[in-house]
């Protein structure tokens, strides 16, 4: 949270200075009895149901929650809500994943998603230079990887 406390107030900040409400209202569209299908609903939608299929039947027994907990709680609590569009939402998480570093296969999954709902290489790679600066050299360069293996240039306008 350290790392993150400057950015929230600037960005709330720059929120009021356009007009924004703030805090927004609430964005949830799930409970917690509808969140799992929910969730894995809109995971099926964007990453595919035969790969999201594959990593419930793939994943160990003691292990399947992790499955679950990735389905209820990162696709059912977040990305089933409103505000912004799945698109925007997608190069979000791309460009947090990319800050966070060490994340390198969230980051190619996360570039395929973004491939999925309508993002392309051009838009991964803006996300990335505005992003130097913040997160310096190593992180990008390592998510600019993660872009170049999925989505390579010769991939563009495909």
């Amino acid at each position: 949270m350290g790392k993150v406390f400057d950015f929230l107030h600037a960005a709330n900040d720059v929120l009021s200075e356009r007009g924004v409400r703030l805090p927004l209202d609430g964005q949830a569209a799930t409970t917690p009895a509808t969140r799992a299908e929910k969730g894995r609903a809109v995971q099926e939608q964007i990453v595919g149901s035969d790969r999201v299929a594959g990593m419930y039947t793939s994943a160990a027994g003691d292990e399947l929650r992790f499955q679950r907990f990735l389905s209820a709680n990162c696709f059912g609590d977040y990305l089933t809500r409103g505000g912004i569009d799945l698109p925007l939402r997608e190069l979000l998480t791309f460009a947090l994943l990319a800050a966070l570093g060490g994340c390198d296969p969230q980051v190619r999954g996360h570039v395929a998603v973004n491939l999925n709902v309508g993002n392309n290489r051009q838009s991964l790679l803006g996300v990335l230079t505005v992003l130097v600066p913040f997160i310096g050299y190593p992180r990008t360069l390592n998510a600019l990887a993660a872009v170049n293996e999925v989505a390579p240039a010769a991939m563009e306008g495909q």
